[in-house]
């Protein structure tokens, strides 16, 4: 079995795609959403296994790869590791459970579940035509690193603003609070950083990490509260001085936390 290659002439403004998965019927309808929701897309081959994946990179040199996690003889992470040069941007494909998709996650990088839902599809897609290819090489790093590590003991969480893309430690975020459909994460050292995503995006990430939510406007890490103060209904004081306001309603099951720390 070899690798397929579609060798007809395609519109250079097109993004060239190969698609890298060990289930025939996964290829079969990836491609077929990528025609029907992804006009940008040209799929100009396809692969099964890592052996065969990299065959079809090194010849077809694509700009994008979907990109199957597990397959027969390795990962799609095995795949990646055995490239000198990663010059091209990647949706990962996979049905990982719950605790490892939290490293994708932490790294700001898109993936597919499967079943593939056109929808999600057709929005990493357009993600991955803005993408700064050095920016995926740092959230591939973040990533692989969370993977080696159980979730609680993620350390590494990638931020994305416009102009910049950070690594940060998660250990080293004191307090996320938001605005809107921004958030603001503040590190221990005083820094700040914007991020357009609201508060219970990042709830869902750090939630199982030590990080709690007390009140609608603020998500504090647990490992950095210096105090509680109980005047006018309760203030956490953090790393750094900073003072965050405890709902009335969250005040109760924040004493408990209390306890267990």
């Amino acid at each position: 079995m070899t690798f397929t290659n579609f060798e007809e002439p395609i519109n250079q403004t097109m993004l060239r795609t190969v698609i890298i998965d060990d289930e025939a019927h996964v290829r079969e309808t990836l491609t077929r959403l990528l025609v029907m929701h992804c006009p940008q897309v040209k799929v100009v081959g396809e692969a099964y296994s890592v052996a065969s994946g990299l065959k079809i990179i090194h010849e077809l040199n694509p700009q994008l790869v979907l990109l199957d996690i597990k397959m027969d003889d390795g990962s799609g992470f095995d795949l990646l590791k055995k490239l000198e040069i990663i010059d091209f941007k990647v949706i990962f494909i996979t049905a990982y459970e719950k605790y490892a998709l939290q490293a994708f996650k932490f790294a700001a990088i898109d993936f597919l579940l499967k079943p593939v839902n056109p929808e999600e599809l057709a929005d990493a897609v357009m993600r991955a035509e803005t993408l700064v290819q050095e920016h995926f090489n740092t959230q591939l790093q973040a990533m692989q690193e969370n993977l080696r590590t159980d979730i609680r003991q993620k350390k590494k969480i990638v931020l994305k603003t416009l102009e910049n893309i950070y690594l940060v430690d998660m250990q080293d975020i004191t307090h996320c609070d938001s605005e809107g459909c921004y958030t603001t994460v503040h590190l221990a050292g005083g820094e700040k950083i914007i991020i357009s995503k609201n508060l219970g995006e990042f709830e869902d990430m750090l939630g199982e990490s030590g990080f709690y939510r007390v009140h609608k406007s603020y998500l504090i890490n647990l490992m950095h509260i210096k105090r509680f103060e109980k005047q006018e209904g309760g203030y956490i004081i953090l790393t750094g001085d900073d003072k965050v306001p405890v709902a009335s309603r969250k005040r109760e099951e924040l004493m408990e936390l209390f306890e267990q720390l």
